[in-house]
């Protein structure tokens, strides 16, 4: 390798470390605001709770704001995925603050929501802006797209392995090069170090007690592992039966948001249902150490579908930490493991089935909780991943390898609906 040929490769290293150090800081700051922002009006609504009968109307502007915008903006994650697999426009820069302001007016107003949406959206928008100032080709800009949805994860939940891990495996490790790996980790620690120096606290999460594991636990982690599993199934399915249903009854888009709101409103009140709404952290907290009723997670699964099938903004991660928390807290009633180790398994297998990323929710797992619970919690991941069917939360996401050829052969069968 001639000098020519080396000064060539560093020039384009420097290059891309530029690119990563670009996204890193604007995306972990757009998290950071975003996380203050969030934290806010989740405060505002708690001390004023009868700001939640202004739910129909914040729909209606969400409703509004992307019906006269770029349509496929209201793809949020999607359109990711999609310019991923074959790149063809760039992703307008409207959807970051378009999507952050629906997010905010989602969680105001007392919408069942997560926050990881709005985060990768904006990474991915910041990332996809490098395109024409570095001048990239195609396949160049499948990295960006990674590297937006690394720093966007890693810096909106603390956890930069997982972040990075996430990004790669969402795309199933296809069309990926080297280069992609690397500077994935790298922009997931730049944003992740970015919103540190913001002073951004995230939520803390402990599994005091992790037993030493025997083929009589492996049996029970089987048994939890099903059910995680099945609830990712019932979670992704339920979303998409909301989206369906709005959309194929509902002509006018700006209607749906509305109508849905005014559903929302009156199930919140009649059934004191404020504990499902917003992100639902503190009940995830509590999952730890207080044993839920065995219908938390299911109500969750409900509010949180209507919510987001009825098109207000957020994201389904942090609801599906709370479905797994929940439902792992409640199933210490009859598996014999400690809750707070149920509630973390919960947590980020049901994660794990419904965005067939068995591998980044595992590492999560140990960034949160510690590397003693790694095995329990890499165990249940997998058992999730291949119990929670054959469509996840992404519907743009391709999903290949092992889970493939199995629900391949189960539709062979007769089993569609898998």
């Amino acid at each position: 390798m001639g000098f020519k040929n080396i000064k060539e490769k560093m020039l384009i290293t420097l290059k891309w470390i530029l690119i990563c150090c670009l996204i890193g800081i604007f995306s972990g700051s757009a998290s950071a605001f975003f996380l203050v922002s969030l934290e806010f009006v989740t405060q505002v609504r708690n001390h004023h709770n009868w700001i939640i009968w202004f739910l129909p109307l914040g729909g209606l502007l969400i409703g509004f704001g992307y019906f006269y915008c770029d349509s496929k903006i209201a793809k949020g994650n999607n359109l990711l995925l999609e310019e991923y697999n074959k790149p063809e426009k760039k992703i307008p820069f409207l959807m970051a603050p378009l999507v952050l302001v629906s997010t905010l007016i989602t969680h105001l107003f007392g919408g069942s929501a997560g926050r990881e949406g709005t985060a990768v959206q904006m990474g991915g928008t910041i990332a996809d802006l490098c395109t024409k100032i570095f001048k990239l080709n195609h396949s160049e800009r499948r990295t960006l797209i990674i590297l937006g949805i690394s720093a966007g994860f890693a810096s909106v939940f603390g956890t930069p392995l997982a972040g990075a891990l996430f990004a790669l495996e969402v795309v199933f490790f296809s069309k990926l090069k080297l280069k992609s790996v690397v500077f994935s980790f790298l922009v997931a620690y730049i944003a992740y170090f970015t919103v540190e120096f913001w002073e951004i606290k995230h939520t803390h999460y402990s599994i005091p007690e992790v037993p030493e594991m025997n083929f009589s636990i492996l049996f029970w982690i089987l048994v939890v592992g099903i059910s995680f599993g099945l609830a990712a199934l019932l979670f992704s399915r339920s979303t998409h039966f909301w989206g369906k249903l709005f959309s194929h009854n509902i002509k006018y888009p700006p209607l749906r948001p509305f109508i849905g709101g005014i559903v929302l409103v009156l199930a919140i009140y009649f059934i004191d249902a404020t504990k499902y709404i917003g992100l639902g952290v503190p009940v995830i907290v509590d999952a730890f150490t207080v044993q839920n009723t065995p219908y938390d997670f299911l109500l969750k699964i409900l509010f949180t579908g209507f919510t987001l099938g009825a098109g207000f903004k957020g994201g389904e991660v942090t609801p599906l930490f709370f479905v797994g928390a929940t439902l792992g807290s409640a199933l210490s009633v009859v598996v014999p493991l400690p809750i707070a180790l149920l509630a973390g398994m919960g947590f980020v297998a049901v994660f794990s089935g419904a965005t067939h990323t068995p591998i980044a929710c595992t590492v999560m797992g140990i960034e949160l909780f510690g590397i003693e619970s790694g095995a329990y919690i890499g165990i249940v991941c997998i058992i999730a991943y291949f119990f929670s069917g054959s469509i996840g939360i992404y519907k743009s996401q391709i999903v290949k390898g092992p889970k493939s050829i199995l629900y391949q052969s189960i539709r062979k069968k007769g089993l569609k609906y898998l």
